[in-house]
């Protein structure tokens, strides 16, 4: 710094060192000072500047929390630009839901990509769904794959389950129940339901680990404590068995009970056997739950209820005795391969007229051409 200040270049007549030391040494103080200063302005500026970016996307996110989408853009566009990745992935999910803007996958995965590129994990879990589904882009699970793995790896939980989801059932990459379990193991861990429902499975099954039916409880558990709603099916059916946990009747009749509520066909038509198995399966009460949860089971298409359904109106259990309900219901278990009915609906024609038959089939049309709703009884 000395050389640069006293080394002037040399005129004629004069020589070559024009400063004087003190000069030289104020002058360097006075640099060095200055330098200080621009440096301090420098930061401080950033230091505003990303207090007002933290203070716009604040403003952004609370707009879109409100549902203010329109403002949400308005604040968030500008820090998008700027390369705030947040921002961008907040703007992905305004063109991908079309919230705010027009819905447009392709600016969605512009917005996705770039924050993903930046490392964002909520954006790469984002980029990956878009690749998952075929949304602006073609399908390919490789892609969601790659993008997911970043984002599993940053802890993202629900990456982490998509991963095991796509090893579990060889999308995008060779089927492999061991690297599934470990990736929903991680997620089931966060506190991810579906993937403790699938840790669950597995040990039930025995897929990628021996088959230890007190482990897939315990995630069970874990699952339906969290209403996950499949989960509170097989828990229920565990106890009802005694698998994994002591036997016992009443925790099986409130976990199936819970399933079905939530709109588990399998535990509605299985909460329907139930009450018609129960010792007190003559009490009228008892035989109406047992209708009310098979009708519920046959309007989503399950196909045993039907047959008890023909059952329960055939013998009068829980509704009117109605040979022509029951003879409708009978035919349209026995049209989905279940032979008990077809036998069932014999012994009853047998004690109908022919127009109360007609009246039957009529009747089984009109159900099944309204997808079960329209049925009648």
């Amino acid at each position: 710094m000395m050389l640069l200040l006293t080394s002037g270049h040399p005129t004629s007549g004069h020589p070559t060192s024009g400063l004087t030391r003190s000069l030289a040494g104020r002058l360097v103080r006075r640099l060095i000072f200055a330098l200080m200063l621009a440096m301090f302005l420098a930061i401080s500026l950033t230091g505003a500047t990303g207090r007002a970016m933290a203070a716009d996307f604040d403003k952004a996110k609370a707009a879109y929390e409100a549902g203010d989408y329109q403002t949400a853009y308005a604040e968030l566009l500008p820090l998008a630009e700027a390369g705030d990745a947040a921002a961008q992935n907040y703007l992905g999910v305004l063109y991908d839901k079309g919230h705010g803007v027009p819905q447009d996958y392709a600016k969605a995965i512009k917005w996705y990509r770039r924050a993903a590129e930046a490392g964002l994990a909520p954006a790469q879990y984002n980029l990956g769904l878009m690749y998952d589904n075929g949304w602006g882009t073609p399908q390919d699970y490789a892609e969601a794959i790659k993008w997911w793995g970043r984002a599993a790896e940053a802890g993202d939980a629900e990456a982490q389950y998509n991963l095991g989801v796509m090893y579990d059932n060889g999308q995008g990459v060779p089927q492999n129940y061991a690297e599934a379990m470990s990736w929903y193991r991680r997620a089931a861990e966060a506190g991810i339901a579906p993937a403790q429902y699938n840790l669950g499975s597995m040990h039930l099954k025995g897929q990628g680990v021996p088959q230890h039916y007190t482990t897939a409880a315990k995630w069970y558990q874990r699952a339906a404590n969290a209403n996950h709603a499949s989960a509170q099916f097989n828990l229920g059916l565990m106890y009802d068995k005694g698998l994994g946990v002591p036997q016992d009747d009443n925790a099986a009749f409130r976990w199936i009970r819970r399933a079905a509520r939530a709109g588990v066909v399998e535990a509605q038509y299985e909460l329907g056997m139930m009450f018609r198995n129960s010792n007190s399966h003559d009490v009228p009460e008892i035989a109406t739950n047992a209708f009310r949860w098979f009708r519920r089971a046959a309007a989503q298409g399950h196909v045993d209820p039907k047959h008890n359904l023909g059952f329960l109106y055939s013998n009068g259990k829980g509704v009117p005795q109605d040979f022509i309900t029951a003879h409708m219901w009978y035919s349209l278990a026995a049209s989905k391969g279940n032979d008990l009915a077809a036998e069932d609906r014999a012994i009853i024609a047998s004690q109908m007229s022919p127009a109360e038959i007609e009246r039957a089939q009529a009747r089984a049309a009109q159900c099944l051409a309204s997808d079960y709703q329209d049925c009648g009884g």
